[in-house]
């Protein structure tokens, strides 16, 4: 077998891995990231810039523009104010399968439920009613159905929005429902409070769970109160184990932190999470947290936008905890009575072993866990018949049957030795 901790990096699991032990097992049914991490460089190429968004170059030909591989607009977390421009419309189409849903096998997934009858809360910088793929299936009141940076509709769009025409990208929970709340400012700025009010939105909407997409230096007594009311009505909170991107330093260039702890990802019940790229592997220059629990795919990962019907890319653990967000509601949909304590333990329990699990949703909806985890009872193993009392008539039978056999032997014996008596009285001679 394999090793596969050798994609990851080691990161201390700290306080949350004697929570919850689990059993070593073999690793997910899916590709391996590394055999994929061709298929990214022929599928799409990445704006290198970390601006909102870096559109392809208008006086390109066709000819130049079809010959090379696509340029993908960058939607990035936030946008500078300054600029007052919201993310545009992308105009290209990517018709590959992107890697991310290979790595995660989430066709095979989906044979098993699409996420039907599950409301996904996504606290970001809003979700577009209307955005491709998810259209009919959000609902956003007030500022959260205006989505300027278009983040919000990425994420929403990673956990759940539909075959596009013309487009290989699908979600992961392809007929969840969306429930979209504002955790930042118009630009994408979050702030605690602002992640505390989306969580009480989406928990009050009816979500079962909800993905954050902020990683906060610090908390607040308010978050923790909202994380704690999550907890009581039983909805499951993903959310980022660290930013997407360093802090700026005050010489305006990105500062390489040591690991911290970041909110809500650290509060108790909070599934935490880490981005991997095509390789498996996490990420040069992005910050570290102490710990986390699982990681799933969150570097150059096609999605949809909040305008147009063109695909656009976008990095960072906000995406991956999209992914296990997604899982999470096919969970909840295809094992309606686990709690989200249990779906998050058996979100964990299925990764793929490493110092940081990788996400396995194939693996989460059809493994059968060991007595004392949490398991469907329509996922029972076979019962063997339980061994029938022994009713002693085939020993009797054996006994008989070797008896008969003595029985014979020595009869047989009896008239040999008869025969042979008689010879001698007689001499030899037959008796007239």
């Amino acid at each position: 077998m394999t090793d596969d901790s050798a994609f990851f990096p080691p990161l201390s699991r700290g306080p949350r891995e004697s929570r919850e032990p689990r059993e070593p097992r073999e690793p997910p049914r899916a590709p391996r990231l590394a055999v994929l991490a061709p298929l990214l460089g022929a599928v799409l190429t990445v704006a290198p810039t970390a601006s909102a968004t870096a559109a392809p170059d208008p006086t390109a030909t066709p000819s130049a523009t079809a010959s090379a591989a696509p340029l993908l607009p960058l939607i990035a977390s936030s946008l500078d104010p300054d600029s007052n421009t919201c993310t545009t419309a992308s105009p290209t189409h990517v018709s590959s399968v992107p890697w991310a849903q290979l790595a995660l096998n989430l066709a095979r997934a989906n044979r098993y439920t699409r996420g039907d009858g599950v409301l996904v809360g996504v606290v970001d910088t809003g979700v577009a009613p209307q955005a491709t793929g998810l259209a009919g299936r959000v609902r956003a009141e007030g500022a959260a159905a205006t989505d300027c940076v278009g983040h919000g509709t990425f994420l929403a769009g990673v956990i759940a929005a539909s075959a596009v025409p013309g487009s290989g990208f699908t979600g992961v929970a392809p007929e969840a429902r969306i429930v979209a709340a504002r955790g930042t400012d118009q630009w994408g700025r979050p702030s605690a409070d602002l992640v505390a009010q989306g969580i009480e939105a989406a928990v009050a909407a009816g979500a079962k769970v909800v993905d954050v997409s902020a990683a906060l230096p610090v908390g607040t007594a308010r978050l923790r109160t909202a994380l704690k009311h999550a907890a009581v009505a039983d909805v499951l909170v993903v959310a980022p184990a660290a930013p997407d991107t360093a802090p700026e330093s005050a010489s305006g260039k990105t500062s390489d932190p040591p690991p911290a702890p970041y909110w809500p990802a650290s509060s108790e019940g909070v599934l935490s999470v880490v981005s991997v790229d095509v390789d498996g592997e996490r990420p040069d220059g992005v910050p570290q947290p102490v710990e986390a629990d699982l990681a799933a795919p969150g570097e150059a990962v096609t999605g949809i936008g909040p305008r147009g019907t063109g695909n656009y890319v976008a990095n960072g653990a906000s995406v991956a905890a999209a992914y296990v967000a997604g899982t999470a509601a096919l969970v909840r949909a295809r094992l309606p009575h686990l709690s989200a304590a249990q779906t998050a333990a058996r979100l964990r329990a299925t990764a793929a072993h490493a110092s940081v699990p990788l996400l396995d949703p194939s693996g989460a909806l059809s493994t059968v866990l060991p007595s004392g985890a949490p398991r469907a009872a329509s996922q029972d193993g076979l019962r063997l018949p339980e061994t029938a009392p022994e009713s002693g008539v085939v020993p009797r039978a054996w006994a008989l049957a070797g008896a008969c056999l003595l029985v014979g032997v020595l009869a047989a014996w009896a008239m040999a030795v008869g025969r042979v008596r008689s010879s001698r009285r007689t001499g030899g001679r037959k008796p007239v």
